[in-house]
């Protein structure tokens, strides 16, 4: 496996590559277009080789790779061969292949550390050494040798000054960019948390507006039927004063049993539309269940379907607000009723578990999808065809308002649970035994819905 280079490796091993294709190109001009001399083919023979090896690192440098990476020194030795043999072969330490030693040093120092750096300067001076000690005696003069000496020294000491100060600014352009991607994400996820709790904040008041034009309506109705209704009940109660024969009789009590259904009926709607109230007190969770269920048996859906109960008799009593409590409740089970087909099942139960108030909703209806999952408590989500998808979203922000917490439980065709979690009050920490769960009667097969009330007390 090759290690990953860093972005300084892959600039300074394209620079390199590049530098080496100028001295091959150069060294060509210089060849076959100056005074091509007696050593003409030995020097395009050496060039060709240079050739080959730049050929090779840049088919490495293309695959973002190093051609002997591991071996600088390698390298630097074969430089110091090449650029002795090209001025050996042209004009000595007069050659314009002399400044191939500058070329050197500098791709030397950009690419690695000033140990290696050092160490090439020292091979190049060894090979101009070298070529001086091949030279005619004639043409070893002394200025010859200590110019091109002093030249590569102050060359390797600024190009390692120059190396190492583009490294420390690009390692501090790369930490200014890392921290401002960072300060970045953090400002996005920042915008994300604030735009989502403005998106809250919106369809809570607009859910708060729909509940508040649905009072008004309902006790417009109400007051619109009930007057009328008392008016009959009145005249239905003079004509049972007067003597009347038995079928009569029987009739009038009909009547007037249902009469006094339909002001029960609107008692019970005016009762859940009033303008709730946010004063907390001690609430009984058989009797949030009970009236929940009270208002969702007008709900057209509920017909033939069976609502099972099974509530623990002992279960505390929570600190909360009894209206939202009986929205909660209220919510989950009409969602549930939704969910399942006519015949369906729902099971609503309550226990305490570990200091927690444990309230189930189940059905088993069709299921909710894994991709749905993650979104069923955002508002304006909904999966049904006139739905607002603001019931579960409400029904989370209330459960969190009184400390608590909803999850869902559910596999496509197997039906879902929902489980709310409150805290039970101090000192109440025995897991009370849950009643027996007991199949509702059908006692009518027009029933609006089956409500088994064996284990709610009131």
């Amino acid at each position: 496996m090759n290690a990953v280079l860093s972005r300084w490796e892959l600039a300074a091993e394209n620079i390199a590559v590049k530098i080496r294709w100028f001295g091959i190109l150069f060294g060509y001009l210089l060849v076959n277009l100056g005074d091509p001399g007696e050593h003409q083919a030995i020097l395009n023979a050496i060039l060709a080789l240079g050739v080959g090896y730049a050929l090779v690192d840049t088919a490495y440098s293309l695959r973002r790779r190093i051609f002997l990476r591991g071996s600088p020194l390698l390298i630097s030795l074969m430089e110091a061969l090449f650029i002795a043999l090209l001025c050996y072969y042209h004009q000595g330490l007069e050659s314009p292949f002399r400044y191939y030693y500058i070329l050197s040093l500098i791709c030397c120092a950009i690419r690695h550390p000033p140990r290696v750096t050092y160490l090439t300067w020292a091979l190049h001076s060894l090979s101009l050494l070298t070529l001086f000690g091949f030279l005619p005696p004639d043409e070893r003069r002394p200025s010859a040798l200590i110019l091109p000496l002093v030249v590569i020294g102050w060359v390797t000491w600024a190009s390692l000054s120059l190396a190492t100060l583009l490294k420390r600014v690009g390692e501090r352009l790369s930490t200014v960019n890392r921290e401002l991607k960072e300060h970045r994400a953090q400002l996005e996820a920042r915008i994300a948390e604030r735009t989502r709790e403005l998106q809250e904040a919106q369809a809570h008041v607009l859910h708060q507006e729909k509940m508040a034009a649905f009072g008004l309506l309902a006790a417009g109705i109400a007051h619109e039927v009930g007057n009328p209704l008392t008016s009959i009940s009145s005249l239905i109660q003079m004509l049972q004063r007067r003597d009347q024969d038995l079928y009569t009789r029987e009739k009038l009590t009909l009547v007037s049993g249902q009469l006094d259904r339909i002001q029960t009926t609107l008692r019970e709607l005016v009762n859940f539309s009033r303008p709730a109230s946010t004063a907390r007190s001690r609430v009984a969770i058989v009797e949030v269940v009970q009236e929940a269920l009270n208002i969702a048996k007008y709900y057209k859906r509920t017909k033939s379907r069976q609502i099972v109960t099974d509530i623990a008799p002992d279960l505390p009593a929570v600190l909360g607000v009894r209206d939202q409590l009986v929205q909660v409740m209220l919510n989950l089970i009409l969602n549930a009723i939704d969910a399942t087909d006519t015949g369906g099942r729902i099971f609503v139960g309550a226990e305490v578990v570990d200091q927690r108030l444990v309230i189930q909703v189940e059905d088993d209806g069709v299921g909710i999808t894994p991709e749905h999952q993650p979104r069923l408590f955002q508002p304006y989500f909904t999966t049904k065809k006139h739905g607002t998808g603001l019931g579960l979203f409400v029904t989370r922000k209330l459960i969190h308002d009184h400390g608590g917490d909803i999850d869902v439980a559910s596999k496509p065709g197997e039906g879902a649970r929902f489980r709310v979690q409150l805290p039970a009050p101090a000192g109440f920490e025995t897991h009370l035994p849950v009643a027996p769960c007991v199949e509702p009667r059908r006692e009518k097969e027009d029933v609006a819905a089956t409500v088994d009330k064996s284990t709610i007390s009131r």
